[in-house]
């Protein structure tokens, strides 16, 4: 990465630093930035959940949980670091977790989501608003 120079009409090579180097960490910061500005993932997504842990039989969580604008669950598996093959594992497994999702399943994890959060809207009313949908029924699954 290159910082420019305007007045001058130079680049100058800026200094290769990790996250964890600045402080950063994937939950506190990473997790955070991206909760709050899920569109720098390069789409238009609706956060449902953050550390969602609701599978039968373990105790895994997945950093983020999200809808897209066609109302797709998408898995967000946050690292800050080269984990190697085993991030490509854990996103798989994360997403055969959430296949079995329901449309009143993503409604409730949303609406709990937003309790958490101090919001006091509806989550159906919010998912159809982000689909563009007028009733809930209508929501495609």
């Amino acid at each position: 990465m290159f910082r420019i120079n305007n007045s001058t009409n130079r680049i100058t090579k800026l200094k290769e630093v990790r996250f964890s180097d600045l402080g950063f960490n994937e939950r506190g910061n990473l997790q955070e930035w991206l909760a709050n500005q899920p569109d720098a993932l390069g789409e238009e997504l609706l956060i449902i959940q953050k550390e969602f842990a609701g599978f039968d039989d373990t105790k895994e969580r997945l950093d983020l949980l999200a809808l897209d604008k066609s109302g797709a669950v998408v898995v967000i598996e946050n690292k800050l670091d080269d984990s190697g093959r085993d991030v490509v594992w854990q996103s798989l497994k994360y997403a055969s977790y959430c296949s079995t999702l329901s449309k009143s399943n993503i409604a409730e994890i949303y609406q709990q989501f937003l309790d958490r959060e101090g919001l006091k809207d509806k989550a159906k009313d919010r998912i159809c608003q982000f689909l563009g949908e007028e009733d809930f029924e209508e929501v495609e699954q």
